[in-house]
């Protein structure tokens, strides 16, 4: 298979493009695949960095205040499809595939007037701009959430499969994690919490006072914090200012490269409600305490959370609230970790938003949208 993806900016959008690739290369090893982005985007650095060539194409959002940025970002709008062409022309691609960022947008409006199968994958649980405005012009787009489906009118074309995740969330279990990390015998319970890969400084503040208020008067409990890059030297003078280097059952760490292990072995996790960690909480089976990020597009991470809690599959604090209440992580860790039903309960509910086959569901759909519609290409 020949196939070009394209979505940039956030992890949030790069990193189910890879999965995708990642699924079609599992089964088709020798599909050539190349990814479109823009020049300042995260894709720059985990693109390159999973073996897939990136193509720049120049685009911009446009902002909501009435900013003289938007004069470029209009005359891009409307130039880079044509950049787009080109490129598509060159590759000449089976299909294409977008998973959000304003970059997707004269990619996707290129393939659909060329004639090339297209798809969309959204991960969070409310469309995004460039998923909304491109839904008529594609074939397929895939969902994760199934709330996702109001927020589309494309009804005919919506397919829940979940998202594509690294291997491992759903195979590794809580007793062969704990053994693995040597917990076995000297914890009983296990805290993880961390803000994502750069760090959140309002999610570190909270996490070591609750280490500071909670577990380490809680031998029993063992707890790790990532800091996250950005943060990890300002969060190890709080956690050094407040004595906790002397308690074994604390550790903190600037990133966690086992995380499927850890996910695995711990009883509550604490973290942002990005779409991505959403799926891998989910496949895994864990209670979860979202924090969600109040800088993301559309407020999109509380809205992933709120889909959860309304099931009863998280426990959700808001970063307002840790300014408000800067106990109120400790409270809503205390009674979770004192109440092993409600726990079990929120496990079980979250098992609920994963979808077991999404691998399959998804490669099987891209074969079928190739054969499809192989004869009404432009190239």
């Amino acid at each position: 298979m020949r196939a070009i993806i394209t979505g940039g900016g956030t992890g949030g959008h790069v990193n189910p493009g890879l999965a995708i690739a990642s699924v079609i290369r599992r089964n088709e090893p020798d599909s050539e695949i190349i990814f479109v982005g823009t020049d300042r985007g995260i894709e720059n650095k985990l693109v390159p960095a999973a073996g897939y060539k990136l193509y720049h194409i120049n685009v911009r959002g446009i902002k909501r205040s009435m900013s003289p940025s938007n004069l470029k970002a209009f005359y891009l709008a409307l130039s880079s499809p044509v950049k787009a062409k080109k490129l598509i022309r060159e590759f000449r691609p089976d299909i294409v595939i977008g998973t959000g960022g304003y970059v997707s947008w004269p990619v996707i409006k290129a393939a659909s007037s060329l004639g090339i199968p297209s798809a969309l994958h959204e991960s969070n649980s409310i469309a995004g701009v460039a998923v909304r405005a491109l839904q008529d012009k594609v074939d397929r787009v895939y969902l994760n959430f199934e709330a996702t489906e109001a927020t589309l009118h494309c009804k005919e074309k919506l397919m829940r499969v979940g998202n594509p995740l690294p291997s491992g969330f759903e195979s590794v279990s809580r007793e062969d994690a704990r053994k693995k990390l040597g917990l076995d015998g000297k914890y009983r319970n296990m805290i993880l919490s961390y803000g994502g890969s750069l760090g959140a400084e309002k999610v570190n503040e909270a996490a070591v006072r609750l280490m500071r208020d909670y577990t380490s008067k809680h031998p029993d409990t063992y707890h790790v914090h990532a800091a996250g890059a950005a943060g990890y030297d300002k969060t190890l003078d709080l956690f050094n200012k407040y004595g906790l280097d002397k308690f074994e059952n604390l550790s903190l760490c600037e990133y966690i490269y086992d995380m499927s292990v850890k996910m695995a072995a711990a009883d509550v996790i604490i973290c942002r409600a990005g779409a991505m960690t959403v799926s891998e909480l989910a496949m895994a089976g864990k209670c979860p305490i979202f924090v969600p990020s109040p800088y993301v597009a559309e407020n999109h991470q509380y809205k992933n959370a709120k889909a959860l809690a309304d099931s009863g599959a998280c426990e959700i604090v808001e970063e307002r609230e840790l300014t408000e209440n800067p106990d109120k992580l400790t409270d809503v860790v205390r009674g979770l970790m004192t109440d092993e039903a409600r726990r079990e309960a929120i496990c079980e509910n979250i098992r609920s938003f994963a979808v077991k086959d999404t691998n399959r569901l998804i490669y099987s759909d891209l074969k079928k949208l190739v054969k499809k519609y192989s004869g009404r290409s432009k190239i």
